[in-house]
């Protein structure tokens, strides 16, 4: 198994043991019936934090992409992005970042943007893509802020078409955001490394929803 795999299991694994990945039966936002739940909100202690900003770290690192900092869109890219900057700098790379706030300051230094200056190459990190929407707000700030957006860092991509449970797009929000953009989106683990990991998995709990998710890859999956 090459290290790329390992990354990508061992994140896995860490997030079932974070119970931020779960298995059974969800109802998604857009109204599907999902076999898995990820929700980054769970992430929610020192030791679990700087765990995944050393699982983004080395997902940016691998993906041999050039950038010169990093950008967090509020709220929880805040956080995503401070504890990836502290891991790579605990790697030996120093990078500055930034975040914007929701509500645009009046007094001080104004303005919604936070942190370091935005400029050059930004990498924006967030924990998943569904709708873009927080992609596209990212994109108009560091555009207008005269820098460049180089790629989306993001937890888990769910290869999923757009739509509802009827109303089935052509592509997913990940697939969108690279298109409309013309940004690489770079994943720590996707879906189809969540079916290799319980393919592979020795745990009859995990390996009994294998089925459900190929069922769900079938009809919705990219």
């Amino acid at each position: 198994m090459s290290s790329k795999n390992s990354n990508q299991d061992n994140f896995i694994q860490f997030a079932l043991e974070a119970n931020v990945l779960s298995f059974g039966e969800f109802k998604t936002k857009a109204g599907r019936l999902s076999p898995y739940f990820f929700n980054a909100g769970g992430f929610n202690d020192g030791a679990r934090l700087s765990a995944l900003g050393r699982y983004y770290a080395k997902a940016l690192q691998e993906s041999g992409l050039q950038y010169d900092m990093l950008y967090g869109p509020a709220y929880k890219g805040i956080t995503l992005a401070a504890a990836t900057a502290i891991a790579l700098a605990d790697g030996g790379r120093n990078v500055p970042y930034a975040y914007n706030r929701k509500e645009a300051k009046d007094h001080g230094e104004g303005g919604s943007l936070v942190g370091a200056p935005v400029k050059g190459k930004v990498v924006i990190i967030d924990d998943v893509i569904s709708a873009g929407t927080s992609v596209r707000e990212s994109v108009k700030l560091i555009r207008d802020a005269g820098a460049e957006p180089a790629a989306v860092l993001i937890a888990l991509d769910r290869m999923e078409k757009s739509g509802t449970a009827t109303e089935i797009g052509d592509k997913s929000a990940v697939q969108a955001v690279e298109q409309e953009f013309g940004l690489p989106v770079v994943a720590i683990a996707n879906l189809a490394d969540l079916m290799a990991f319980l393919t592979t998995s020795s745990n009859a709990e995990l390996t009994n929803y294998l089925p459900a998710v190929k069922a769900y890859r079938e009809k919705y999956g990219i």
